[in-house]
């Protein structure tokens, strides 16, 4: 082991830091009228589009002394400031440059947003108006003409809300009227209290990158018909050959289900039914007409439907096939897309576990993707910036993204759903202050005796899960997290906990997953603290020789994070310092080391049993420099065609 780089990899805060000001390409160029104007929910997509992105009027208030959300909810009016700070480009935070604000929004403070909503034409007087936010952090209270709406906590997960009934219209009912206020309130306690936060500090260094606040996913707003699709269920079955759909409307109506170009076959051994509940009204021949999926049955606004698809076209890194699906409900129409594949964890030929894609052992060549940015922090400047780099990392030979600590927006998945690059999905960290030599640096020295501590009831408050409310909130976020995501067909894998975050209880949560979503693996617990449950033995090795742990525990082993090789790059990195887990001053000699860590110490390895790896990291963030391309994406810093056989073709030895 490399103890004196372990021990300067010991990460602290350095809030006095002045970060250079760098930008991205296409944040250098982003036109403010025309900020993420792409339909922001590809798997969920109906005609009716009204994007809120571009300016907005903001001001950064005290929270009032005696702080009662119920109580000044109702006294809006006196709670709006009479004077807006200013200008601020949502949906980029309060903090990132190119919010034009760069403000830190302090957890006793509070953010408010204003801006009138434009004309809204009505095609009908039943119509409803649905305001959706992508995801706002942290508590978010809206308002419409002076009227609370709703309210949402968790920064993470996107909301909507029905606001119909507060809108001012023409006396016609065809249009709005152009004074309707819209008005969002925002709280977020970043890491001062328990809520989920992932990377966020307010004192940020090493590890720990900038906080950052308020409304970061796209605002937008939609007409739907009084009877609308709610939900769509898309579950690709196991065999590879039948696909259930279940399809939730807001009340009974006449649901039907279309995959155009091509004829699905009722699965004989089916009703169509999941609800026994339910009547089914068109279950007459085992034979849909062509393209056409028949109601199966109706009751409480579910309908569910199961079909099998002939010599079935499946999804691949290498072939990323997806269906197209179309839905109508009444008079709603939703367009969808889903994939056929399977991830599981079998025995390959020699009894060894393993990743399986579509029934076939797959190697995992995965890469940790932050998601941060440094002009938009977790908001991308573009469509075009995700994009790049999911391309890029396939340029590089990889398949594989671990979304660290984040939820990304919808379009994140889609991209990785069309490019091919499967997702491993952590759920968001939370919990109070983290006691670091406990739960990250002594497991990074020595995990075999420091990484093995329970994560039960007495060990509670050493993994900073003391608190109650915090630990059921944890476990609500998680369910709610897999059943946004439930439909992606990249996503591969549920990641519970990292390195011990604010871990508790992680084979209950693991069960609680299972049962909510069996058609994935579970990894319980990357890095350490282990519970002997998921699908996975999941280690972080940053400073010793790699191995493989190969045991009886039907499950497979992966090294979930290892490498964070760093180099800095004047003129693109955020500051001088630099923090990573082995430094090396040219691109040349960062080029041999990778080339020797990836070749000569983690190939060898598959054979003996590893399925998978995480390499440390996609882009640099902040003064961490271990990215394969810098924080500015500007320059990547391994060239793979070096060496094309370096990692190509892994998958076919």
């Amino acid at each position: 082991m490399d103890l004196i780089d372990a021990l300067k990899a010991i990460d602290k805060p350095h809030e006095d830091d002045v970060l250079s000001r760098l930008f991205t390409p296409w944040g250098e160029k982003l036109d403010p009228d025309n900020v993420l104007a792409e339909y922001p929910r590809p798997q969920f997509v109906r005609d009716s589009y009204i994007n809120l992105n571009g300016y907005w009027e903001y001001s950064i208030v005290p929270q009032p002394s005696e702080f009662d959300n119920k109580s000044l909810n109702k006294a809006f009016a006196q709670q709006i400031p009479s004077h807006m700070d200013g200008r601020i480009l949502v949906p980029f935070s309060p903090e990132a440059m190119l919010s034009g604000v760069e403000k830190k929004l302090l957890p006793d403070q509070y953010l408010w947003y204003k801006r009138t909503l434009p004309v809204l034409k009505r095609d009908h007087e039943s119509s409803r108006f649905l305001l959706h936010f992508g995801a706002v952090d942290q508590f978010a209270d809206v308002y419409v003409n002076s009227s609370f709406v709703g309210s949402h906590s968790g920064g993470y997960l996107p909301f909507t809300l029905d606001i119909t009934e507060y809108l001012k219209f023409s006396e016609d009912g065809t249009k709005t009227l152009e004074d309707n206020e819209l008005c969002v309130r925002v709280r977020d306690t970043s890491d001062s209290s328990y809520h989920s936060r992932g990377k966020q500090t307010l004192k940020r260094g090493g590890m720990y990158y900038t906080c950052q606040s308020g409304i970061w996913q796209t605002v937008w707003i939609e007409e739907v018909p009084e009877t609308y699709v709610s939900r769509i269920k898309i579950t690709p079955g196991q065999d590879l050959q039948t696909v259930s759909i279940r399809v939730s409307t807001s009340s009974p109506c006449k649901v039907t289900v279309k995959i155009p170009g091509h004829e699905m076959v009722r699965s004989p051994e089916s009703t169509g039914s999941h609800d026994r509940n339910a009547s089914e009204e068109s279950a007459s021949s085992d034979t849909c007409p062509c393209n056409l999926g028949v109601q199966a049955n109706s009751g409480a606004g579910h309908y569910d439907f199961e079909f099998r698809i002939e010599e079935p076209h499946l999804w691949s890194p290498e072939d990323p096939f997806l269906y197209p699906l179309v839905i109508e409900a009444g008079s709603d129409n939703v367009r969808s897309y889903f994939a056929m594949r399977s991830f599981t964890v079998e025995p390959d030929s020699e009894g060894i576990y393993r990743f399986f894609l579509n029934k076939k052992p797959y190697f995992l060549m995965g890469v940790l993707d932050q998601g941060y940015w440094p002009d938009g922090l977790y908001t991308a400047p573009s469509d075009e910036a995700l994009i790049f780099d999911i391309k890029e990392m396939k340029r590089l030979h990889y398949n594989m993204l671990r979304k660290h600590i984040k939820v990304e927006a919808a379009r994140y998945y889609y991209h990785c759903d069309r490019l091919g690059m499967i997702v491993w999905q952590d759920m968001v960290s939370g919990g109070s202050s983290y006691a670091k030599p406990v739960v990250s640096y002594l497991p990074t020295l020595f995990p075999k005796v420091f990484g093995r501590m329970n994560d039960g009831p007495s060990h509670y408050k050493t993994f900073s899960r003391g608190d109650s409310q915090g630990r059921s909130e944890w476990l609500q976020e998680m369910l709610a997290t897999i059943k946004h995501l439930y439909n992606v067909p990249s996503i591969a894998t549920w990641v519970l906990f990292n390195e011990g975050w604010g871990q508790f209880n992680a084979a209950g949560a693991t069960t609680m997953a299972k049962d909510l979503d069996p058609t994935r693996p579970i990894d319980q617990a990357s890095g350490w603290f282990d519970e002997g449950s998921g699908s996975f033995r999941s280690v972080h090795n940053y400073f010793r020789p790699l191995s493989v742990e190969v045991n009886n525990e039907n499950r497979a082993f992966v090294i979930s994070e290892y490498g964070g090789l760093a180099c800095h790059i004047d003129g693109h990195s955020s500051v001088d310092r630099v923090y990573g887990y082995k430094k090396y001053d040219t691109l040349d000699e960062l080029g041999v080391a990778y080339y020797n860590l990836v070749n000569g110490s983690m190939k060898p390895l598959i054979a003996k049993g590893l399925s998978g790896v995480v390499y440390t990291q996609l882009s640099d963030v902040e003064e961490e420099v271990n990215g394969l391309i810098t924080y500015d994406r500007r320059i990547t810093k391994i060239n793979p065609d070096l060496d094309p056989n370096m990692t190509s073709g892994i998958n076919n030895q």
